[in-house]
C-alpha cells in the first residue's frame, strides 16, 4: 500500500491546481509549506519513484495561446518502423504529444498519433504535410481529427 505523510499531502494540495507561474516554482511551493526548493524537488522525485505521483507536466490551454486549430494527426505506418518514426515525429517542435496505439482493423488502420497545433486549420494541415514528408514511404495513409471543443484537464484532487 502506498501512503503519504502530511508533508507530501501538503505538497500535493499546494500543486494540484498547478505550479506557480514563476522562474522557481518549486521554491514558491516550498515557501507555502515550509520546505526548501531542494526538499520539494526531492519529495516529488520520491513520490514519482514510488508511483504516488505519476508525472508533473505542463497542460497548456492552446486556445489562450492563440492556437485555435488543434489536430490529432493519425498515421498508418509500417509496424516495424513505427517506434523509430514516432520518435522523429515526437521531436518536432510543433507536436505536443506523440504515441503509438494498436490498429482497430478494418475501420481504423492508424497506429501513430501526433497532436499538432496552429492558429488555423490550414497551418495544421501544413504541419501534417511536414510529418508526411518525414515519414516518407513508410506512411500508407493519414487523416487529421480537429478538436471541436476544450476538455477540462485535471489530475487528482485531494481534499485540503
Amino acid at each position: 500500500m502506498k501512503t503519504i505523510d502530511e508533508i507530501d499531502r501538503a505538497l500535493i494540495c499546494a500543486t494540484q491546481a498547478g505550479l506557480p507561474f514563476d522562474r522557481q516554482p518549486y521554491a514558491r511551493v516550498g515557501e507555502g509549506v515550509g520546505l526548501s526548493e531542494t526538499e520539494v524537488i526531492e519529495r516529488f522525485s520520491r513520490m514519482i519513484d514510488k508511483g504516488i505521483v505519476r508525472r508533473i507536466g505542463l497542460v497548456p490551454n492552446h486556445f489562450r495561446l492563440g492556437l485555435n486549430a488543434n489536430g490529432m494527426t493519425v498515421w498508418d505506418v509500417a509496424d516495424e518502423q513505427a517506434e523509430r518514426l514516432g520518435a522523429w515525429v515526437g521531436a518536432l517542435d510543433f507536436v505536443s504529444h506523440c504515441y503509438l496505439r494498436p490498429r482497430a482493423l478494418p475501420d481504423w488502420p492508424y497506429n501513430l498519433f501526433a497532436m499538432a497545433h496552429g492558429a488555423t486549420h490550414d497551418e495544421v494541415r501544413d504541419k501534417a504535410r511536414r510529418i508526411a514528408d518525414l515519414l516518407g514511404p513508410a506512411c500508407r495513409g493519414s487523416d487529421i481529427l480537429f478538436s471541436t471543443r476544450i476538455l477540462k484537464k485535471t489530475g487528482l484532487r485531494l481534499a485540503e
